[in-house]
């Protein structure tokens, strides 16, 4: 029997993840006024930023079952960040805050400043109907 691949690694969905939100910060600092559409792109950012950091336990699970701990608070310490902008944006979009929204946009992206995004992705718009989402 040959080996089972898991093709969703928490690696890949934080990968694609970080990918749409690079695209959803281009397309709202594009944004001019509040629209339902800024609604999404915030909400989508926030719920992206959540699930990424879930998933670094997932992540760092196969180097603590090896004993390198080193790396793993590593890590764990690189993408701190992510949980606690998720929250700050969860509530500040939920308020209709913008100016807290603007404020926390420079942040995230300068977090994401290593990311790449190629001009042909095949990421669509993943943040339709983040909103209800993110009130539900």
């Amino acid at each position: 029997m040959s080996r089972v691949i898991n093709p969703d690694s928490a690696g890949k969905d934080r990968t694609r993840l970080t990918k749409a939100i690079v695209l959803a910060i281009r397309d709202l600092a594009q944004q001019t006024e509040p629209t339902a559409a800024a609604r999404d792109l915030a909400a989508f950012i926030a719920l992206a930023l959540s699930a990424i950091a879930e998933g670094i336990d997932a992540s760092v699970a196969a180097w603590e079952k090896r004993d390198y701990w080193v790396k793993a608070d590593k890590f764990r310490m690189e993408w701190m960040w992510a949980g606690a902008l998720s929250a700050k944006m969860k509530t500040a979009v939920l308020a209709e805050d913008w100016a807290s929204v603007a404020m926390l946009m420079p942040q995230i992206a300068q977090k994401l400043s290593k990311v790449q995004v190629s001009a042909n992705h095949r990421l669509g718009k993943p943040w339709d109907g983040a909103y209800k989402k993110l009130k539900a």
